[in-house]
């Protein structure tokens, strides 16, 4: 990049400071419904607390812009440098994830006011072009990490307000049900060497790159994403109770966990769900969320499936429009498929499930210096899921998009279409 303009997947061209507010506003506006309390509770490990998440996407442009590039600088906070450090060695220590719940101090309004002090900076430096353009694409991977925690806002809210009895909503209504569920249909593809991973100008993390060859065998592809009452027809055929259906480690993880049902749902059935607008019935056409790797993989085999590698569904996606349910509808949930005999649901709604492991591609090299733990490090024990869900901004989302969690996780918007040989 070499002004400070940028490409706006929406269409027409957002100056870079434009882009800025818009991005930090949107994350403002996520954590204005709850309150101090909402905002200081970590429910669980793989959780953080709101206020932490406004810490954090502050401390990355602070550490890796406004420090180590303008002239005087001083930090806010030094203490903040360990604080709302994530995972970054190579900047320093930092406070052990599972007990970001225990900061108490600084206060959320501290922390707001850290926000209003690097915007203050950062919007100085944005002003001129002159300054920000050597920077531009170290502004926008800070900007995508800031859209990637404003998911992850959602999706901790969600788990926090579960946690409590009360069950409350985040959200007031919003809910935007479409006609369905539409006949799942199978959509073949030819076999062949495809292309695979992002090229060109826009922006993308490092682990969508480079772009290569893989050979595909002929596979087709369900038209939609499975539904929770096809789930529950899996539960009711005792799917958690037989061990034939299970990966190993998925069969022992369930064992150990208790597991009988997708995560928030209040019963097996599926009658009602936990969701962030509260308690609400659970509709059957709308698709299945909040599901394993291994939840995922013993539906496909209980339903004579699989399900796709990561390559297939780019393959199927590369020229699909980024189109579907996100987090600025506002509604929060997945929804049904419309009936259209295409290919659909491939962005939007819920993330997808692959059966890839989350490895690098070939000739990978992961960008120099403490960026460079971005993504690279964390290519073991973990699986992709693509297409983004209706937390995702639909501003980040792209076909070579690679999503990874480990198979256990499930407190994402996680779920899965079904995949097979042709």
């Amino acid at each position: 990049m070499n002004d400070a303009t940028l490409p706006s997947r929406m269409g027409g061209t957002l100056s870079l400071l434009e882009r800025y507010r818009t991005v930090r506003s949107r994350t403002e506006a996520l954590a204005a419904p709850l309150s101090a309390e909402d905002c200081a509770i970590q429910s669980m490990p793989d959780a953080s607390p709101v206020k932490w998440h406004l810490g954090h996407t502050s401390w990355f442009f602070e550490t890796f812009v406004l420090d180590p590039n303008v002239a005087g600088y001083r930090l806010h906070d030094p203490a903040f440098r360990v604080l709302f450090n994530s995972y970054y060695n190579a900047v320093g220590d930092q406070h052990p994830r599972p007990q970001r719940g225990l900061l108490s101090r600084p206060a959320l309004e501290a922390v707001r006011a850290y926000r209003a002090r690097i915007d203050g900076h950062m919007a100085e430096l944005l002003a001129d072009a002159g300054r920000a353009a050597p920077l531009a694409a170290l502004i926008e991977l800070g900007l995508n990490h800031e859209q990637q925690h404003q998911e992850l806002m959602l999706t901790d809210v969600k788990h926090l307000l579960w946690c409590n009895p009360l069950k409350p909503a985040y959200a007031i209504g919003g809910r935007n049900d479409g006609a369905g569920p539409s006949p799942l249909r199978w959509i073949g593809f030819d076999e062949g060497l495809v292309e695979i991973g992002h090229e060109g100008p826009a922006f993308s993390f490092d682990n969508e790159t480079p772009r290569h060859r893989e050979y595909l065998n002929r596979y087709a592809l369900a038209s939609r994403l499975v539904t929770n009452g096809e789930f529950a027809a899996f539960i009711a055929d005792r799917g958690y109770r037989r061990p034939e259906l299970w990966l190993s480690e998925g069969w022992d993880w369930r064992c150990a966990n208790g597991v009988t049902a997708p995560l928030y749902w209040e019963d097996a059935a599926g009658s009602r769900a936990f969701g962030l607008h509260g308690v609400r019935p659970l509709d059957p056409a709308a698709p299945v969320c909040h599901v394993s790797l291994f939840e995922a993989d013993a539906y496909a085999r209980w339903a004579g499936a699989r399900l796709p590698t990561e390559a297939e569904w780019e393959h199927a996606a590369r020229d699909a429009t980024v189109e579907g349910h996100f987090a600025e509808d506002g509604v929060f949930d997945p929804q049904p498929a419309q009936a259209n005999g295409r290919l659909g649901q491939l962005f939007g709604d819920v993330w997808e499930w692959t059966r890839s492991a989350y490895a690098p591609y070939p000739g990978f090299r992961p960008a120099p210096g403490a960026v460079g733990e971005y993504n690279g490090k964390f290519m073991c024990n973990q699986y992709v899921l693509r297409g983004g869900s209706c937390a995702t901004p639909r501003s980040h989302m792209r076909p070579t998009y690679r999503n990874f969690f480990p198979a256990a996780a499930r407190w994402q918007f996680s779920g899965f279409r079904l995949a097979r040989d042709a």
